[in-house]
């Protein structure tokens, strides 16, 4: 289904940032194993990928699996691990033919060999594309990933490479996982819960949070569309006022 252009808030988001939930309430409330709510999942992951390109975003970062994912019962584990396989093999084709440009963020070496080879394969052959920059936190944690910047940027000073007194805001976040992508804009969380879970940590200290109640393999086009609009109407000012309350 085509956006209509009128519908499209005039100024969008560079970056939207998604924490997918709920697929296992999704697959409860239909008497159906957890890993039937993470295939169905997996094709909200589709559709909203093919919107974001269609409304044409420059940024989509989905939250596909948490390092704290590995406490799962070994079961579902091997079971999202096999839709990240099904993934990469089956979308990679129309990812190229859209132009979009993939990247994996997170912790790599604790995934199995041929997960770590499809991505490395998928970034390289979507490199050169210019579309929308599509980034799966994968065995991400917000907190791992702040402390193993503090320790390369210790270890840095430690051996004499960097003078303490230059760490700044930007030095800390070029050495992030996101250092290629601008902070997102908008982050939303599905499922009615209305928290981070320890996603982009840093990253949204001045993103605007949207909790909506839809169940993740419910997520779509529609519901995209209404996460933008409403952003379009949030008032942002990064600690200032606007002019008209100082006017």
């Amino acid at each position: 289904m085509e956006i209509p252009l009128a519908d499209l808030p005039q100024v969008l988001p560079r970056h939207v940032a998604i924490i997918m939930d709920g697929n296992g309430r999704w697959a409860r409330k239909r008497h159906l194993p957890r890993e039937a709510g993470h295939f169905a999942g997996m094709n909200a992951v589709r559709e909203t990928v093919r919107a974001a390109c269609d409304m044409g975003l420059g940024n989509l970062t989905l939250f596909a699996f948490s390092s704290e994912n590995w406490k799962r019962p070994k079961a579902e584990v091997g079971a999202l691990m096999g839709l990240f396989r099904t993934y990469f093999r089956s979308d990679m084709d129309e990812l190229v033919e859209r132009n979009v440009r993939m990247r994996i963020i997170g912790h790599r070496g604790r995934v199995a060999g041929d997960i770590h080879q499809m991505i490395l394969d998928s970034e390289s052959r979507t490199a050169q594309n210019t579309g929308l920059n599509l980034t799966f936190a994968f065995d991400y944690g917000a907190q791992e990933e702040i402390a193993a910047t503090a320790r390369e940027l210790a270890r840095a000073a430690a051996e004499g490479r960097l003078d303490p007194e230059t760490i700044t805001t930007d030095l800390f976040a070029s050495r992030l996982f996101t250092s290629a992508l601008p902070e997102p804009d908008l982050v939303i969380r599905t499922s009615g819960e209305r928290r981070l879970s320890n996603f982009m940590l840093w990253q949204s200290a001045y993103a605007e949070l949207l909790f909506v109640d839809t169940l993740w393999p419910d997520f779509g086009r529609a519901e995209l569309l209404k996460a933008l609009q409403s952003f379009a109407g949030r008032d942002r000012r990064f600690g200032a006022v606007n002019s008209e309350a100082v006017a």
